[in-house]
């Protein structure tokens, strides 16, 4: 079977999975699993609690995946889960885990929050932009697939 990718797509299909790996050193480097990192960011991202779902829906990973993750991290007093309704979860930092959250997640978003404040604003602007068009786009395609 021959496919038929062309350079641009390669290359930005290289671009993602060193940005996956660039993100996974970083966790590894802090001692926390790419779950754990995930989890404790997307609640930094939120305030100090989040949706367990919205955690799911924000990071692209199985709801399995996520919440195996969030009992390790709930056994290890980092996070605690309490009943938003009937039927929904919210996860909520503990001390530990703000603490944790600090000495981790904070220092990603700082380094993403660096190397955003380093560009000039319309390139940010264009980098986001086109993200957003290209997803927008693929989304698009996706549907007839």
């Amino acid at each position: 079977m021959k496919t038929n990718i062309s350079n641009d797509m390669k290359r930005y299909n290289h671009l993602l999975k060193e940005l996956d790996t660039v993100y996974h050193e970083m966790s590894l480097k802090l001692g926390l699993s790419d779950s754990a990192m995930i989890i404790l960011y997307t609640i930094c991202e939120n305030g100090d609690s989040c949706l367990l779902q919205e955690i799911c829906h924000q990071s692209g990973i199985s709801k399995q995946t996520i919440n195996s993750a969030i009992r390790k991290l709930e056994a290890e007093g980092i996070v605690r889960l309490e009943a938003a309704d009937a039927k929904k979860k919210k996860v909520y930092l503990t001390q530990r885990g703000i603490e944790l959250a600090e000495s981790t997640a904070f220092k990603i978003i700082e380094a993403e929050n660096d190397v955003f404040a380093s560009w000039q604003k319309d390139d940010v602007e264009k980098y986001l932009a086109l993200t957003e068009k290209f997803l927008s786009d693929l989304k698009e395609r996706g549907k007839d697939i």
